[in-house]
């Protein structure tokens, strides 16, 4: 494996570790403000950061790259209200396990649409992240609404991950991003308009938490996976953010939320083993075929 997928790699964990500080978060704001209303306010607050930051950017991206822009955006935005109204109705680790189903539906939909063949040791990498995921964040399911919304989001994110691996370039990603998050904002907003339009945040404690999933969550996530996925298979990007419910797992138990069990370990370790065969293991094999070859010589 190239050098090169070390950064964007890195990036990725990053980002997940963001994302799994904010189901807690989103968990509590969403108890005293409508789904559509919380969404629609954080992604307008994200879009016009970085519009602000990145006009030049969105400019050079010609027609081509608006429009993608813009669906990447527009099948984001529904993904995000199916997950957070699922969110509602279940708890949010059940939450978490549903929505890192992404890891199953990327390689299936990089198959039935690109027509792309997955090695042996991808599959291997989804089935162990899966039975790390169900570990991590199940302990007894049933398969009601707010799973299935839940699911839903989750083949939207796959599409998601797979039509950006294809789209993304590294020069175009900010441009990209910021496009992503005005689409995103106004399918959101348009979901507000049948009661009036988006409310604010209640109060300071809820603005404070939209703004973190607006700027940090939001904004510069989607900027650190546009220009990930230019490096990244979709796949091997996939596997990857599946690290997410082991940093809120994490997360939970440094801040005394929850605590250490063996079932989060052992969630952990699958999820990380995982990650291993499609990131770390690559990279053995042609550094140890690389050394092979010098000694030859």
């Amino acid at each position: 494996m190239p050098r090169t997928t070390t950064l964007p790699t890195l990036g990725l964990l990053a980002m997940t570790a963001v994302w799994g500080s904010t189901f807690v978060l989103i968990k509590d704001v969403v108890a005293r403000m409508p789904v559509a209303d919380f969404l629609a306010v954080r992604f307008a607050v994200a879009a016009l950061a970085m519009l602000a930051l990145f006009p030049r950017h969105v400019g050079r991206l010609g027609r081509i790259g608006v429009v993608r822009g813009l669906a990447l955006g527009a099948i984001y935005g529904v993904g995000q209200l199916l997950q957070t109204w699922g969110l509602q109705l279940i708890a949010p680790s059940v939450s978490g396990f549903a929505t890192g189903m992404y890891v199953v539906f990327t390689p299936i939909l990089a198959t039935l649409l690109l027509r792309q063949r997955m090695p042996g040791v991808v599959w291997l990498a989804v089935g162990l992240a899966t039975a790390g995921l169900a570990l991590l964040s199940l302990n007894g399911v049933s398969v009601d609404l707010g799973v299935w919304l839940t699911l839903a989001s989750a083949v939207l994110y796959g599409l998601h991950i797979v039509l950006l691996g294809q789209w993304s370039r590294p020069g175009d990603a900010f441009g990209l991003s910021a496009l992503q998050m005005v689409a995103i904002a106004l399918v959101c907003l348009l979901a507000t308009l049948p009661h009036g339009g988006p409310a604010a945040p209640p109060d300071r404690a809820a603005w404070l938490a939209v703004l973190y999933m607006a700027l940090i969550a939001g904004a510069g996530a989607m900027a650190m996976q546009t220009w990930a996925q230019a490096h990244l298979p979709a796949t091997r990007a996939a596997i990857v953010m599946t690290t997410e419910p082991v940093f809120a797992a994490a997360f939970a138990v440094a801040l005394g939320v929850d605590a250490l069990t063996w079932r989060m370990l052992a969630g952990g370790a699958l999820v990380l083993g995982a990650m291993y065969l499609v990131e770390l293991a690559p990279r053995r094999a042609v550094a140890l075929g690389a050394e092979a070859a010098h000694h030859e010589v």
